[in-house]
């Protein structure tokens, strides 16, 4: 049965993105603010840390976007997917398919030509396809059928980075860690929080300056601002609740 996000059977959660090569990907991001003509503004400092993220809080104390899960498998395989494509696109393609498969058994026992054809509308399907039932099996006969809760036991899954890992660990098992995305990259090295020229680099420089009373919620802060506010072509500063935090030179002005 669909419920939504405030029903017990349904959460969300917010969608990263995974196997663009890290390195490249995040230093061709990161190249402007790090390494451009511009010299990069300071990171804020633990007071001006802390001023943002009380705002970011007072703004959405129960910060969720929009990837749909269950429990924690269907988590991980939505995550999986979430790689290369669209929180829309996944919800769309997921909705049917946990609705007959949202334990490692039963995804195994559609086999992975029927997981290729629920998952047909997202990128790279046939790979995603492999992994979501390569990672069925592995849960099944290394782990009971049971998501492991620890970055070791999940980065080895097929289809699983740090990335992926993290939203996991953070979501399902309540641990603060802060998995980085692009949308938070480019956060990160604008305000700036962190400035890195890799999302390993980032996600390590964030989870040691955020405070813990802001750490478990702050991926899902800093991706929604991202997405919405922060965007990539054009921020919306005239309307951000940190414009005056922040210390990005080329801030937009209001038309």
């Amino acid at each position: 049965m669909k419920t939504r996000q405030s029903k017990p059977l349904k959460k969300s959660v917010t969608a990263t993105t995974s196997p663009a090569p890290k390195a490249t990907r995040a230093a061709t991001l990161a190249a402007p603010l790090v390494t451009g003509v511009k010299t990069a503004p300071s990171p804020a400092d633990a007071e001006t840390v802390i001023e943002i993220f009380s705002r970011l809080r007072a703004a959405n104390p129960e910060p969720r976007a929009e990837l749909d899960y269950l429990n924690p498998f269907t988590l991980l395989v939505a995550v999986v997917l979430s790689a290369q494509a669209t929180d829309k696109s996944v919800n769309l393609a997921t909705a049917p398919l946990f609705a007959i498969a949202d334990t490692p058994a039963a995804m195994l026992d559609l086999g992975e030509e029927r997981v290729r054809g629920f998952i047909r509308i997202i990128g790279l399907f046939n790979t995603k396809a492999k992994n979501v039932i390569a990672l069925s099996r592995i849960l099944l006969e290394q782990h009971g059928g049971e998501v492991p809760a620890s970055r070791e036991h999940l980065e080895i899954l097929p289809g699983v980075g740090t990335k992926t890992a993290s939203v996991v660990m953070n979501v399902a098992f309540g641990v603060p860690t802060i998995a980085v995305d692009t949308h938070i990259f480019r956060v990160s090295n604008r305000i700036p929080l962190v400035v890195a020229a890799t999302t390993d680099k980032v996600q390590a420089g964030l989870e040691a300056i955020v405070p813990e009373p802001f750490r478990l919620n702050a991926h899902h802060w800093l991706i929604l601002f991202g997405r919405y506010v922060c965007k990539a072509r054009k921020p919306e500063c005239p309307t951000c609740l940190i414009a005056d935090l922040c210390r990005y030179p080329d801030k937009t002005v209001a038309a």
